[in-house]
């Protein structure tokens, strides 16, 4: 059977990081077009490369959005994920090339060049994709699939604002630029993630048992796992991990909504909600697929394989 082929929008990132690693174990991947969120464009761009010295790939890496799209984001997340993205660890300049083209051109290059072959996958704040989609709103119509991971869908976020989830939270506006466009999609979101998080003792067996990338994995969840652990978070999540199991596997899904879903962009504590029409009510397309359990053997497997593990 033929590889999935991948085009991947992402903030890199410590989550971000085992989500890339899972593409290159199953995948091909067309490109990764890099936008700020978790920590400033400087370093999730240098962390994307990083992976692709790690993946010793040749993949294009095109820096994008550096901000959002209309306001200053009220926070990013080196608080979880260090101040580089990475937990600070200090690895050498990666050797992986920097493309010249900006993230919103390529990804309407690529879907150009290969109409309905690629599956994007849009695992931080939808800057690029928005921008993209404001140059062209055809860009729909060649994706394959769009899967997206962001929002809370019962309203339990994890950002200073209590409904929002992190990637629709720092830049809403491009959040609903991109659901607006898009007339199907999947949404992964935080709170499916929390129940599908791997338990602590199991993940370090893994991370015993694979190779170099369960090594450099291992270095950089160490502040995230701390930070998780100080907060009540139980187990190692791993929201792009998820999404990204979506995105290769689709029948991995055992259970989802299609509902129509929103962003909201004015409330004094709402900005960055993700508002779900759970009862039809309001008359709009239900175009989000919301992924409410997978197999979660079958997604322990591709981590598995992500981090070397045997077997």
């Amino acid at each position: 059977m033929s590889k999935p082929q991948l085009l991947i929008d992402t903030d890199p990132g410590v989550d971000d990081a085992l989500a890339i690693l899972m593409a290159y174990a199953h995948a091909d991947i067309a490109g990764l077009s890099i936008a700020a969120g978790n920590v400033g464009l400087a370093h999730t761009v240098r962390n994307a490369r990083t992976l692709v010295d790690l993946a010793g790939a040749a993949t294009p890496v095109f820096a994008g959005c550096a901000a959002p799209l209309v306001r200053a984001a009220d926070e990013d997340a080196a608080f979880v994920h260090g101040q580089d993205g990475f937990g600070d660890i200090g690895f050498a300049e990666p050797a992986a090339a920097l493309a010249d083209e900006p993230a919103a051109l390529a990804l309407l290059r690529l879907t150009r060049e290969r109409p309905g072959e690629l599956t994007l996958v849009a695992l931080g704040p939808l800057t690029n994709l928005a921008l993209a989609l404001r140059l062209d709103p055809g860009l729909p119509e060649r994706v394959a699939r769009l899967v997206v991971m962001g929002g809370a869908v019962t309203g339990h976020g994890n950002t200073g604002k209590v409904p929002a989830e992190f990637n629709i939270g720092f830049d809403p506006e491009a959040a609903h630029v991109v659901f607006e466009a898009f007339p199907a999609f999947d949404l992964v979101d935080w709170e499916a993630t929390l129940r599908h998080a791997f338990d602590d003792a199991e993940f370090d067996g893994w991370l015993a048992a694979g190779d170099r990338r369960a090594d450099f994995f291992g270095k950089i969840m160490g502040a995230a796992r701390r930070y998780n652990a100080k907060h009540d978070r139980r187990g190692v999540i791993a929201a792009d991990a998820l999404a990204m199991a979506v995105a290769l596997d689709p029948s991995i899904v055992t259970r989802r909504e299609t509902r129509a879903v929103a962003v909201e962009l004015d409330g004094r504590l709402t900005r960055g909600a993700t508002v779900v029409d759970w009862s039809a009510r309001l008359g709009r397309p239900a175009q989000a697929n919301i992924v409410l359990e997978v197999d979660q053997a079958r997604f322990a497997a591709m981590v598995r394989r992500a981090l070397g593990v045997p077997g």
